[in-house]
């Protein structure tokens, strides 16, 4: 049985040339960067590259580019570090930190979020998507208070692929700290989880209006466990890994060498993708309109437009989404029913309840994402393996709330 991946916001197989690239980093040029030697410095000057490719990628100066294991390590540091670095200042006022995210960011910023409030040590609003899955920049804008020190907003949702107003977002930003500046407040930073956005959007730092920005090598065909935050110079934050002084000490720990060679082929290729990205968007509109079509009681989650070319998100009536899973799982094709990060849990998607679903709404989702190896062969394959499983769990379901309401009368 030929398989079919279609989970790429999950994670992409290592492109080629991304791999070749890497693998002498592996054995024959092992040294470590940090070191004096000759082995050290041929290590060095391959970092320097991969970071000079990042930065000319996102517009930014290499000396702004952290390497990190990911957006996760990344994203933590950004709400950590802030946290760390306001309250690090003794304050007349007493008043704690407030950052500002919203109710569907991944795990890993918003765990971190509810952490520090739990501990006490920051104050943490939560804006609400609509229900097309759009964050408001005026909610933004009206959260705003005299102790914000940071707005965290994710360029793409991992989950519905839904793509945030981050340039507008950034303008709104940029005018309120010149008037905050004026009254002697302190600065916002403006962060955004570009993870999934990297591939498909516009990342020109100066351009969106970002003072920091995470990604991760392994959703773009590069390796995993390495990534990079985006820190603009005078961004208050402190580190949060303690060690050495690697990273313009900001992020101590030896590097990942071939993974961070790995990043930068992957960055450097993305310019070239734009065919790619086209017949990736033809086949996610093709996969939509027929799903929709012919299957009854289907939906998708989020907006129809503001969406990454790459992601499809459904629900269905009466269909429980790890029984789709799996199901599909055995006809050798791989989805999701939301982030691979949650995969384990059997709590309906917090993303989709932040739009307003049910609970039963929420747990019967699928989340299919294309990439660059996707084959219009393999999306007609789905759809026909979809519309069986469907119709057998539905009746399944059926069954099984007739016994229940029999047994119950």
């Amino acid at each position: 049985m030929n398989k079919i991946y279609l989970d790429y916001a999950a994670t992409t197989p290592v492109d080629p040339k991304v791999l070749e690239k890497m693998l002498p980093y592996f054995s024959k040029n092992y040294g470590n960067s940090m070191s004096v030697h000759s082995f050290g410095q041929e290590a060095l000057e391959a970092v320097d590259n991969a970071r000079a490719e990042v930065a000319k990628f996102l517009g930014s100066s290499a000396s702004e580019i952290i390497f990190t294991s990911g957006s996760t390590e990344s994203n933590n540091l950004v709400v950590k570090g802030s946290i760390r670095s306001y309250n690090s200042i003794a304050r007349k006022d007493g008043a704690r930190p407030h950052i500002i995210t919203t109710k569907f960011e991944h795990h890993c910023v918003l765990d971190a979020c509810k952490y520090a409030e739990k501990d006490g040590i920051a104050e943490i609003t939560y804006v609400l998507p609509n229900k097309e899955g759009i964050v408001s920049t005026k909610d933004i804008e009206n959260a705003i208070r005299p102790n914000t020190i940071l707005v965290s907003v994710m360029y793409v949702n991992n989950e519905i692929g839904t793509v945030q107003p981050i340039a507008e977002i950034g303008k709104m930003l940029k005018k309120i700290n010149a008037e905050r500046l004026e009254k002697k407040l302190g600065h916002i930073s403006f962060h955004t989880d570009a993870t999934q956005a990297i591939n498909y959007f516009n990342c020109k730092v100066d351009e969106i209006g970002v003072d920091l920005l995470s990604m991760s090598a392994h959703k773009i065909y590069g390796p995993k466990g390495v990534g990079i935050l985006y820190f603009r110079k005078g961004t208050p934050i402190k580190r949060i890994q303690d060690g050495g002084d690697q990273e313009y000490k900001m992020r101590a720990g030896t590097l990942n060498v071939p993974g961070i060679i790995g990043l930068g082929e992957a960055v450097s290729a993305i310019s070239n993708q734009k065919p790619a990205i086209s017949k990736i968007k033809s086949l996610r509109d093709y996969l939509i309109k027929r799903v929709l079509k012919e299957i009854p009681k289907s939906y998708l989650n989020g907006s129809a437009e503001k969406r990454s070319p790459n992601n499809a998100n459904f629900r269905f009536d009466n269909v429980e989404g790890e029984g789709l899973i799996l199901s599909l799982d055995l006809d050798g094709i791989a989805a999701s029913t939301g982030s691979a990060c949650s995969s384990g849990a059997l709590e309906p998607s917090h993303v989709l309840l932040s739009l307003g679903l049910k609970h039963e709404q929420a747990h019967g989702s699928l989340r299919i994402t294309l990439g660059k190896y996707t084959t219009k062969k393999e999306i007609d394959i789905l759809i026909v393996k979809l519309k069986e499983i469907v119709k057998r769990l539905r009746s399944i379901s059926g069954s099984v709330l007739k016994d229940y309401y029999l047994t119950n009368k």
